[in-house]
């Protein structure tokens, strides 16, 4: 196994690498499905959603379930099925005892009767925390490929 240092000491990034995968799975496929309430109810109460397609930042899970919840509903109005497939997961720990996953991001979309296309690339940042025994997101940053970083 291996591990990494943070200020709670070492983490074993074997056991961590496993739960951020089955993490990212049941997060996208809640996305994916328009189950808002269960994608957001991964973020914690005060987190923070940055992306370089907005000017400014989401901020508390009740801001980032409005925002998701009218990109769901959007979707769903136009007939569109849209898959988030997350690849190249990287976890460390952060030097306040938090947890750092990033990531690739892969966006498809498919219009009804139509034919699947790559919609978006991004690279992914998540700040984790623990609350209660499960991982939560404190703060993510999201870069499209697309726009500048900036």
């Amino acid at each position: 196994m291996t591990a990494v240092e943070g200020s709670a000491g070492h983490i074993d990034t074997t056991a961590l690498y496993v739960e951020l995968q089955q993490f990212y799975g049941r997060h996208m496929r809640a996305m994916d499905e328009g189950r808002v309430a269960d994608w957001t109810g991964d973020f914690t109460e005060d987190a923070v959603f940055r992306t370089n397609a907005r000017p400014d930042p989401q901020t508390g899970r009740a801001a980032i379930a409005d925002g998701a919840a009218v990109a769901a509903r959007k979707l769903m109005e136009q007939g569109v099925l849209r898959r988030h497939c997350v690849s190249a997961l990287e976890v460390g720990a952060g030097p306040d005892g938090t947890v750092v996953a990033k990531t690739y991001a892969q966006l498809v979309r498919t219009p009804r009767d139509g034919a699947s296309v790559l919609e978006l690339f991004c690279t992914c940042e998540d700040v984790f925390v623990r609350e209660e025994g499960r991982l939560r997101i404190r703060h993510r940053q999201v870069y499209r490929d697309d726009l500048p970083k900036d």
